[in-house]
């Protein structure tokens, strides 16, 4: 019996790229929800008319992790088999959807990765998110026992079984980290998968302080500090997470 799959997209204030991207995701994915996190922008109103994807809408902006816990949410009520998400800013190509289909197969959560190699007239990232990302990456790979090029990338796909098996509360950008560390204490299957690295807006906001480099670098490693001191006594042991290798994925260090 074929999968019954849906593909998830957080939303926040996305008036000028939500209609193109969703065209695109109904493509590849016959069931596409929207989760609008208090947009302000008209963003409501585009989709409000349209009848071709579901909503669900935060009265207030609550965050990115919290708009994935949603998506979560409502992919184990319906019952769906894969969760697919992706970001809504145009970084992330529907036709790449198939592709993260396929892997899961032989995985748990599949990982697009911006850095696993080159693809051509890809973007520069600006330096200080490859600095961070990279560093960011390090530590969780070093700390976990993963073998991640990518700890952030919002390109995903998750058996939909397992997600409730996670008790994540982290709102923000940094749920990802939260996510990894409780995804190797339950021994998860993890997948990365190549996606091409695409910026359309290097001056875009995380919000507030965190779009300093040094207040959101501090921040990122505060939830993982707190993610691994979660129900461990404050000691961590690796707790079996597996990288599987295979299908273009990554076998790399992570550096």
């Amino acid at each position: 019996m074929p999968l019954r799959c849906l593909t998830a997209l957080p939303v926040y204030n996305e008036a000028a790229n939500v209609a193109a991207v969703l065209d695109g995701a109904l493509n590849y994915s016959q069931d596409v929800l929207v989760v609008d996190d208090g947009s302000q922008d008209g963003t409501s109103e585009v989709l409000a008319a349209r009848s071709d994807v579901r909503v669900l809408r935060h009265p207030r902006n609550l965050g990115y992790g919290a708009a994935l816990r949603s998506a979560f949410q409502f992919a184990g009520q319906q019952g769906y088999d894969v969760l697919v998400t992706i970001d809504c800013d145009g970084q992330h190509q529907p036709q790449l959807i198939p592709r993260f289909l396929d892997a899961i197969d032989e995985a748990d959560i599949v990982s697009g990765s911006r850095y696993l190699r080159k693809f051509p007239a890809q973007s520069d990232p600006p330096p200080e998110r490859r600095r961070i990302n990279e560093l960011v990456t390090e530590e969780v790979n070093r700390r976990l026992g993963l073998h991640l090029t990518d700890a952030f990338c919002g390109f995903k796909a998750y058996r939909v079984p397992i997600l409730g098996r996670f008790h994540l509360t982290e709102d923000g950008y940094a749920m990802p980290l939260e996510l990894w560390v409780q995804a190797v204490r339950l021994g998860l299957r993890i997948v990365e998968v190549a996606v091409p690295l695409i910026y359309l807006d290097e001056q875009r906001s995380f919000g507030g302080a965190l779009d300093q480099a040094d207040t959101r670098l501090a921040v990122y490693r505060n939830v993982l500090e707190r993610a691994m001191g979660a129900g461990s006594g404050g000691r961590w042991g690796v707790g079996g997470g597996r990288w599987v290798r295979g299908g273009g994925q990554s076998d790399s260090s992570g550096r």
